[in-house]
């Protein structure tokens, strides 16, 4: 057998730069996952002396029945599923789950390469870079949440990403998601002059527009959220979600995907099922009851302003998207990525594989 782990380690620095976290929640969001995948890699190696010796660990805790071990990062694919850690805190839920929330990517994803998590929610190209990297060792479950990014800005005549022509706009993610996303909306607009100017993370694009409201800047939530309670002057202009929704192109925005270990979905078909129901029921909650869902995000510890939760839970673009659905909306949305740079998925799209299409 392989010892897949360590061909992890070798090439993750590689073909993993442009992997990256288009989310929120976390402090790097834009830069975090390409680290993360690395680390993830380098955690898994550290603590086996061999694959098979990992694997043959990682089948022991899947057999042990103490329940799905699920990972999410802190920002709207954790506040999605919430209101489950709630039901599963209470003893209400069908299925018996342990559940780990993180800041950072790199802790997730190191404990779905170990083993130690069985379902992790992560970037959509992150998880296609780990499939790729692992040699389909992981397979996505559904899309979690939609684009979460928003054109945020007190000039009244911004409504489109076609008035971003000629116009400056402050953002985050060079040679990431953000920037492959915006420069593809901006190609298929027709916009040409549009200048990008890159600043190290949101919360410096929110002091921006804090300086100055006529300002043009994409934000992902919940920071707009923040930047917006903090300045009655802003506005959400767009959202890149819908802009990319007008574009009719098969695909769609995406933010996070639910990803399982090829393993434990053989070995617990069962659980994994319960599980992908009740966590549609729990981003039902999060679109159909964000006052309930809030309360959860803060419980929790993923966000810590229950107003704050409450007011960027409709704006998350959380849902669960599954089956043809998903395969079609995130094939074509890594495609994108995969034009503007190979780097951001891996190094190739991945195969039918990755896509758990039938139940």
């Amino acid at each position: 057998m392989k010892n897949w782990k360590k061909s992890v380690v070798a090439a993750a620095t590689a073909l993993l730069l442009g992997v990256s976290l288009m989310g929120c929640g976390a402090k790097k969001a834009e830069s975090g996952a390409a680290e993360s995948a690395t680390t993830a890699a380098a955690a898994a190696e550290s603590t086996s002396t061999s694959g098979t010796e990992a694997e043959s660990a990682a089948a022991a805790k899947t057999e042990a029945g103490a329940g799905l071990r699920v990972g999410a990062l802190k920002g709207p694919t954790a506040m999605g599923l919430a209101a489950l850690m709630q039901e599963s805190q209470d003893g209400k839920s069908e299925g018996s789950y342990q559940f780990t929330v993180a800041a950072q990517p790199d802790e997730i994803a190191a404990k779905l390469v170990s083993g130690d998590l069985d379902i992790a929610l992560l970037p959509a190209n992150m998880a296609a870079a780990l499939y790729n990297k692992t040699e389909g060792k992981i397979a996505v479950l559904n899309i979690n949440t939609l684009g979460v990014l928003y054109c945020v800005t007190g000039d009244e005549n911004i409504h489109s990403v076609k008035d971003l022509a000629g116009k400056t706009v402050l953002t985050t993610g060079q040679g990431a998601t953000p920037e492959y996303v915006l420069r593809y909306l901006l190609q298929e607009n027709g916009v040409t002059d549009c200048t990008l100017d890159f600043k190290s993370e949101p919360t410096e694009i929110a002091s921006a527009l804090a300086a100055d409201p006529a300002a043009i800047a994409v934000l992902p939530q919940p920071f707009v959220t923040v930047a917006e309670a903090k300045n009655d002057k802003l506005k959400t202009a767009f959202s890149l979600s819908d802009s990319w929704d007008a574009l009719n192109n098969g695909s769609r925005l995406v933010t996070g995907v639910t990803v399982v270990r090829q393993e434990v979905l053989k070995a617990q078909p069962d659980a994994v099922k319960t599980f992908r129901e009740e966590q549609a029921r729990s981003a039902a909650t999060a679109v159909q009851d964000p006052e309930t869902a809030a309360k959860a995000v803060v419980a929790f510890g993923i966000l810590e302003n229950e107003g704050i939760a409450k007011k960027a839970l409709p704006a998350c673009n959380i849902t669960n998207l599954d089956g043809a659905e998903m395969k079609q909306a995130l094939s074509g949305y890594l495609q994108v990525l995969y034009s503007a740079d190979s780097k951001a998925v891996g190094g190739k799209l991945p195969d039918d594989a990755f896509y758990v299409v039938a139940e």
